[in-house]
């Protein structure tokens, strides 16, 4: 078993960074409209190519909701990247578990099965930063 480290624990850090490093890698591409028709039309030649579905038509709203969406994940990405702080870990964790959350509803609607990788690194990422908080005591640890 892979003995995870406590939040107060230097290589907590290397891991809020890695998940930070992950989300600007790949939410940069939806910050805007013009990387996210890019992104858009890579992702659903991908997945036609792999036989795992394709991506609706690009549409106004669509494009909005990546937008806001790739907009606030790299800043907050950022704000990890650069502040790696223990509680940073703990509610990126917490966001992580809503995202595969949501994820796993839309692959359960039909949605794409390019969902799966991207829900795979959600859950990995959400335990590698929860598990040392259930471990560790909790918030009373960030605070020592």
């Amino acid at each position: 078993m892979i003995r995870l480290p406590g939040p107060s624990h230097p290589s907590y850090a290397r891991v809020v960074r890695a998940s930070a490093r992950y989300d600007l890698v790949v939410t940069a591409g939806f910050a805007t409209p013009w990387t996210y028709a890019l992104v858009h039309r890579a992702l659903s030649s991908l997945g036609g190519t792999l036989r795992l579905g394709s991506l609706p038509a690009l549409d106004p709203m669509q494009t909005l909701y990546a937008n806001l969406m790739g907009s606030v994940v790299v800043v907050w990405a950022l704000l990890r990247l650069f502040r790696p702080l223990p509680a940073h870990g703990l509610y990126d964790g917490v966001a992580r578990v809503l995202f595969a959350t949501w994820q796993a509803y839309a692959l359960a609607q039909g949605a794409t099965r390019l969902l799966w990788p991207f829900l795979v690194v959600e859950i990995s990422f959400g335990i590698a930063q929860l598990l040392p908080w259930a471990r560790h005591g909790g918030l009373e640890e960030s605070r020592a």
